[in-house]
């Protein structure tokens, strides 16, 4: 099977309740997008993740935990390891271990994924306490790209309603809306 880049690197930041609405946008999401998704969770930096084989009940792409150096590839999900931030270079991962600061994981991701990937990044803010996600937010605006943030459907609405109120998101709608409006943008914008 042939390797392809990804036409879009869709950075998905989440935290406290956002598990359901992980797995609530994978089971929404076609598997074959041309799309790459790279799942931002904050977790106990002790702890050992099951969050790719429980994601990968829920959609036939491949998910696997990102490693140093490793190649993003289209129609995949890659889960942030624990105790690291994740950063994109050239289309690989690049990991930071340990992490920097406690709840910044989303936006050191976006952030990378704005400079990296201008038009062509996409974040999307599920669920979570704090703030984390807004300021990435921000950068992935100012380099063209697109944004969502969770609707009142959140189970924890702080890291979605503070994206919004910084006015940093361009659509705010529900989980199982969102794979037909990335496709719709993707054949608008042709890439």
């Amino acid at each position: 099977m042939k390797t392809v880049q990804p036409k879009f690197i869709v950075g998905i930041g989440g935290s406290a309740g956002a598990l359901n609405a992980y797995k609530a946008l994978l089971d929404a999401m076609p598997h074959d997008t041309g799309m790459a998704f790279v799942i931002i969770s904050h977790m106990n930096p002790t702890a050992h993740s099951q969050l790719a084989l429980i994601l990968s009940r829920h959609t036939k792409m491949s998910v696997i935990v990102a490693s140093e150096a490793m190649p993003i590839l289209a129609n995949h999900v890659y889960v942030i390891p624990p105790d690291s931030d994740l950063t994109v270079e050239n289309y690989r991962f690049r990991v930071i271990s340990p992490r920097i600061s406690r709840n910044k994981q989303v936006d050191i991701f976006f952030i990378s994924l704005a400079e990296a990937m201008g038009v062509r990044a996409v974040g999307i803010i599920l669920s979570g306490y704090d703030g984390d996600g807004t300021e990435g937010c921000k950068h992935i605006k100012a380099n063209g790209g697109t944004t969502f943030a969770q609707d009142t459907s959140a189970e924890v609405d702080y890291m979605p309603l503070s994206a919004q109120a910084a006015g940093f998101t361009d659509f705010v709608i529900p989980l199982n809306k969102i794979p037909a409006k990335l496709k719709s943008f993707a054949a608008v914008l042709k890439i």
